[in-house]
């Protein structure tokens, strides 16, 4: 797959089955629509390209969303690959890129720059300034500009149609199973092991801790996961606590995962954690003792989940 920054693409790209959106989780209602593409690229023979927009422009606007993305780009990227895209066009999303007309988009950037010849978008697509051009605005423009619009109807499970906000719901409810159903994976966190407080160090159970960045805040509790440490070494199942740590009077979200049977020094590596099981809520403990034979009693459960 190849990777673009911008619009300014090579002519064996141009004349493409074009998908426009953040596709955050690549879940399976994103799933379906690359499915769709991929029947119209045996059937016409053009190319699959993908547009995305860095950072969402949902946080470009809101600067008060820090904790939003079910993935990163790194994620999306893999993802991808995964569903056979040719190419993607990474775009920046800038105040001046916010600023295009809905019309200047379509005529500058999908004829003119690359040509589009389908373009996939889900029904509650918008684009252009101010979020003024939708799905009829793309309809309306179909003949003068020689492309075809496919808006595929959304997937329903359960009489809910499975999106990026409602998998963010289920994550910050608790509801880890569902939501790894609807992203057909388990959900995870890529992130860089840094140095702690080493307090698990001293009541017996190291950890590798983790600043979870922009990612949503699923539940705060205790998990049941599975790490990835490189391509090189299968996943290593252990325990995390997602949360504020409240008996030791902290604030900020940190992930803190203890690998079983692994002792290894990895500070500075870049790590995935993947989430297997919510075992339980976060909760204020008494003192040491009482946490410490919580934490024995939350590994007999993880290890049960992960066998």
């Amino acid at each position: 797959m190849k990777i673009f920054k911008n619009f300014k693409i090579p002519r064996k790209y141009l004349n493409s089955i074009i998908l426009i959106g953040n596709f955050d989780g690549v879940h399976l209602g994103h799933q379906k629509l690359f499915r769709k593409a991929r029947e119209f690229k045996k059937k016409f023979k053009n190319k699959i390209g993908v547009i995305t927009f860095n950072p969402i422009p949902k946080m470009f606007f809101n600067k008060n969303i820090k904790n939003f993305k079910l993935m990163n780009m790194n994620q999306k990227i893999e993802q991808f690959k995964k569903q056979n895209v040719d190419f993607l066009i990474n775009q920046k999303f800038s105040k001046k890129f916010s600023k295009i007309k809905a019309n200047s988009f379509i005529d500058n950037y999908l004829d003119k720059k690359i040509k589009a010849k389908f373009l996939f978008v889900s029904n509650n697509f918008k684009f252009g300034n101010k979020r003024e051009g939708d799905v009829n605005l793309l309809k309306f423009n179909e003949n003068k500009y020689n492309y075809k619009l496919i808006t595929p109807s959304p997937l329903k499970k359960n009489k809910k149609i499975i999106s990026s906000t409602l998998i963010r719901k289920l994550l910050s409810n608790g509801n880890l199973n569902t939501a790894n159903k609807y992203l057909n994976k388990n959900w995870e966190i890529e992130g860089v092991v840094q140095k702690g407080r080493k307090v698990g160090s001293k009541i017996g159970f190291a950890t590798c801790n983790i600043n979870i960045g922009d990612y949503l805040i699923a539940r705060p509790g205790v998990y049941s996961v599975k790490v990835k440490l490189n391509k090189k070494i299968k996943n290593i199942n252990g325990i995390a606590n997602l949360g504020y740590r409240p008996t030791f009077n902290q604030k900020k979200i940190l992930l803190e995962v203890n690998l079983f049977n692994f002792n290894k020094n990895i500070y500075n590596h870049k790590i995935r954690v993947k989430f297997i099981k919510f075992v339980r809520s976060e909760k204020k403990f008494k003192n040491i003792k009482e946490l410490t034979m919580q934490i024995k009693k939350d590994i007999k459960v993880a290890k049960k989940s992960l066998n």
